[in-house]
């Protein structure tokens, strides 16, 4: 009898598991109990073929699970538009995150908030940067004191081989920096840059491994696996960056003046905004602990994600010469000097804009996109959705769609050029996300991989080193995560 009944039970939960809990959803992977399919990411580092490979399957809308939470998968670019873009506000709410609470200390920031919170701040954020004159001159100045500070670097070993990361790294903190605090990493607080560069890599190391996304999305078995939990993992970290945020802000407290219209920075913006809340009763919104967590939003926005793209686009390059003898000829037509590149020189560089298309394209940043949900119910595919439902717009499939890029794991800038030698608009390029969602930092991360790139390639000719080209391999690692270069640094005029 007791045999019977426990057969039954677990007849019914794996009925339930296997079929009945998928009943209403849009068809997909069948998901194994408590893991549901992050096994098969698992196998297949970063994603990205699992994902091709379900879409070719299922369709351009499937659902995938990760452990007991299904997500609505939207993988080309036809049904992105049609959920992200035509019917945005009923896929602009993000999944809140049992993780992403304890790490913030609860409901604050940009990147994982809902509702008024996220809405008041990204509009307050994109006034701000605006202000600052994002994608105008004032923020080309700042970036391309940071391109001279790099060549004065660079040109210490020149003609020997050297470290990229390090140099590469220092310029874009400076950049962030600059529009979050208004200070650049001089020698009197290298020690603070040298501790936030460890704070990146930990965090870069940190979750993109399995174990850290297992305990995540499977926190029924974590209590299986040896060593740390996920939450003593987190505080180190988390202590330390806030640490430093809030000695800022203090430091900005006591500085600025409060009767001026002018900023000088994010940071001064946001607390002149706050005192003229708090002079009106509302302490609420424009909190000091919202503050530190839009400077760990802005952090992250802007260093991590612009050094990996750096460090995998010259690696494409170093891998593929015939590309540096095009830039190089392109730039000796249009450039010819040693003189400073600037977005004016955009529109006459159209190979060096396919090259660093093709190079965002490549490096596919996010395996598995940032997890939105429904704000209301829905229909989607023909199926009933329910509010809060999660659904990913998948990104990376749509740019390794094989009918709009053949043989999509092959760097090839001429794709975005077209038959007249001039850039080639091609909307399935994506790599800054769709909808209102869209990449906060958009603007000022094409402007820094534009000035950075172009006139290091106008500079110099870069050899790989005596230990060879840097790896082009991504199968290590759940996440993508920078390139680590050596390389030999050549003037190129005299």
């Amino acid at each position: 009898m007791i045999t019977l009944l426990l057969s039954t039970c677990i007849f019914l939960w794996l009925f339930h598991e296997l079929y009945w809990k998928r009943r209403n959803l849009p068809p997909g992977p069948i998901p194994l109990p408590f893991f549901g399919n992050v096994l098969s990411l698992s196998a297949e580092k970063p994603g990205y073929e699992a994902f091709r490979n379900w879409t070719k399957q299922y369709g351009d809308v499937f659902t995938f699970w990760l452990g007991s939470k299904p997500f609505i998968i939207i993988s080309s670019y036809s049904k992105l538009k049609d959920t992200f873009i035509r019917d945005g506000e009923t896929y602009m709410n993000k999944v809140q995150l049992n993780f992403q609470e304890f790490i913030r200390d609860g409901n604050y920031g940009v990147a994982e908030t809902n509702g008024e919170v996220w809405s008041t701040h990204r509009r307050f954020a994109l006034t701000t940067l605006r202000d600052f004159g994002l994608g105008k001159d004032l923020m080309q100045e700042k970036i391309l004191i940071e391109v001279e500070d790099i060549f004065q670097k660079f040109h210490k070993n020149i003609d020997r081989e050297q470290e990229i990361n390090p140099v590469l790294n220092n310029a874009v903190a400076n950049m962030i920096n600059q529009l979050i605090f208004g200070y650049r990493f001089e020698k009197e607080n290298l020690g603070e840059l040298k501790k936030l560069s460890e704070l990146m890599e930990y965090q870069e190391k940190f979750f993109t491994r399995f174990r850290t996304n297992f305990q995540i999305f499977v926190p029924q078995l974590a209590w299986f696996l040896p060593g740390k939990t996920l939450e003593e993992g987190i505080i180190p970290w988390k202590t330390d960056f806030f640490n430093f945020f809030d000695k800022q802000i203090e430091n900005h407290r006591q500085k600025i003046n409060f009767d001026s219209d002018e900023n000088q920075d994010y940071a001064e913006a946001y607390l002149k905004e706050q005192k003229k809340r708090e002079a009106n009763g509302d302490r609420e919104m424009f909190s000091t602990k919202q503050l530190s967590n839009m400077c760990l939003d802005l952090w992250f926005g802007g260093l991590s994600t612009t050094n990996i793209t750096l460090t995998w686009t010259i690696s494409y390059v170093l891998h593929n010469p015939e590309v540096q003898k095009k830039l190089h000829e392109e730039l000796d037509r249009v450039i010819g000097s040693e003189r400073l590149v600037t977005t004016s020189d955009k529109n006459g560089l159209p190979y060096m804009n396919a090259v660093i298309n093709e190079s965002q394209r490549c490096v596919n940043l996010v395996p598995v996109n940032l997890f939105h949900c429904t704000s209301r119910d829905t229909v989607l595919n023909g199926y009933s959705i329910d509010k809060g439902t999660g659904v990913i717009a998948q990104i990376s499939t749509v740019m390794l769609d094989e009918k709009i890029f053949p043989e999509p794991y092959t760097f090839n800038p001429n794709r975005f050029i077209d038959e007249n030698g001039t850039m080639k608009k091609i909307d399935e390029l994506v790599p800054f996300s769709v909808g209102k969602r869209q990449c906060i930092g958009e603007g000022l991360a094409r402007m820094e991989l534009f000035l950075l790139i172009s006139n290091l390639f106008n500079r110099y000719q870069v050899s790989s080193s005596s230990a060879g080209l840097p790896s082009l391999d991504k199968s290590k690692d759940i996440g993508v995560v920078p390139r680590k270069i050596r390389a030999k640094l050549s003037r190129r005029y005299s």
